[in-house]
């Protein structure tokens, strides 16, 4: 059994691994290209599921070994879940649904709390480096392509804390938008699962429509961005490397949460590597039937449009009426049951693409997918003011973090 152990990227799939490794008495280097852990995020709200295991995630965190207390997160029972048609609802359960934390390098982000852990455990981190992959023993590098991308806002508020999630086809094609509001800090944020042009344009007219329906006496900080590569890889070990998280396209392909998936990806190639599990197994028996139902799902979202989203909000509220609990329908979404794994050998020859990776990987993805006719409308005159607003906060030195035409 090797002693030394090599973890390409310092992200929470790489820490986590490094943490239980270090805390097993290896010796643990992680090496980083970027300046410190959370570069990459620029102080955006993330959320952490709790819907696809019976067990409260961060209790299941502590059982591994990690603590969820050194970065700061915030519990929510209750959403606004907007209908297309601007209906507002209230999915609520009795437990947590989801916790929200900030992604980024200021002390109370949960890539920093994990940095904590792993250093704290004894593993040496190298920021600023770059290693070849072939040097590693775990891969835990951040995506390489786009599948789908994100563009959001973050602002001063005085709204009391606050999530929203809204479905409409318009303002977000294909996938969804939010709201999070925590201790006096907004994010709005609209995801684009269809790849367009002028993108900054889908933005300004989200937020002209919260701005329309919330009380958020809004001001502007910051632009911020990114982006989601969705694939699924024949193996997860490779030449003797174990990929984890995003480099081993452990993603939800519906929603695109990940954190969750990147944390359990790196806990279980740690347990590999000492001996206690077989990584390719475990991966496959956890979290590849959750990801592969979620890859079905997302093929029929992206069939249905606003009349198919509304009658996902409107069964979710009925359902939550019958059973008393918003929650369930979310687990039942992620419940690879027979009719969803029928579906699987088409969504693999429709939705997804074969590709050989640089590293001689070969995985099934899903390409980012062309506009559509109805993504095709003029801003509204509120939209318009938001974004000659925002031109006017950037003169002032705020920052952006992508560029109006990403794709």
């Amino acid at each position: 059994m090797k002693e030394r152990i090599d973890i390409l990227g310092a992200g929470l799939s790489g820490l986590a691994a490094a943490t239980i490794l270090a805390k097993a008495g290896k010796e643990v280097h992680v090496h980083e290209i970027r300046k410190d852990s959370g570069a990459r995020f620029d102080g955006d709200f993330q959320g952490i599921e709790n819907w696809t295991s019976e067990t409260d995630f961060f209790e299941e965190m502590k059982t591994w070994g990690l603590e969820p207390e050194e970065f700061k997160s915030n519990a929510f029972d209750i959403i606004d879940l907007i209908h297309p048609d601007d209906v507002i609802t209230n999915p609520v359960t009795s437990g947590t649904a989801f916790r929200v934390v900030e992604r980024g390098t200021d002390e109370h982000c949960i890539d920093q709390g994990f940095k904590r852990m792993a250093i704290s455990a004894g593993a040496k981190i190298h920021y600023e480096v770059k290693v070849n992959p072939n040097d590693c023993d775990i891969v835990a590098a951040g995506p390489k392509d786009s599948s789908a991308i994100a563009f959001g806002e973050i602002f001063h508020t005085d709204h009391p804390n606050h999530v929203a999630f809204q479905l409409n086809d318009k303002l977000a094609p294909g996938a969804y938008s939010y709201l999070i509001i925590i201790d006096g800090i907004g994010l709005i944020c609209t995801c684009l699962w269809r790849k367009q042009k002028k993108s900054g344009r889908y933005l300004n007219e989200t937020i002209a429509w919260y701005e329309s329906n919330y009380e958020l006496n809004r001001i502007p900080i910051k632009r911020v961005g990114g982006k989601g590569d969705f694939s699924l890889p024949e193996k997860y070990i490779h030449e003797d490397k174990i990929y984890v998280g995003e480099a081993g396209g452990l993603q939800d392909f519906m929603w695109g949460f990940g954190m969750r998936y990147a944390i359990t990806s790196g806990v279980l190639a740690a347990q590999s590597i000492l001996d206690q599990c077989d990584y390719e197994v475990e991966v496959r028996k956890k979290l590849v039937p959750l990801i592969k139902t979620s890859a079905i799902n997302r093929f029929l979202m992206n069939r249905i449009g606003d009349r198919g989203f509304k009658l996902v909000a409107r069964y979710w509220m009925r359902d939550q009426k019958k059973n008393g609990d918003g929650l369930n329908f979310m687990k039942w979404v992620y419940q690879p049951g027979f009719l969803r794994k029928s579906l699987w050998p088409l969504v693999k020859l429709s939705m997804l693409r074969k590709k050989k990776l640089k590293d001689g990987r070969l995985v099934y993805r899903m390409p980012f997918r062309k506009p559509l006719k109805r993504d095709l409308w003029d801003p509204s005159q509120k939209a318009n003011y938001i974004g000659e607003q925002w031109n006017e906060v950037r003169k002032g030195g705020a920052s952006l973090s992508f560029s109006e035409s990403d794709s």
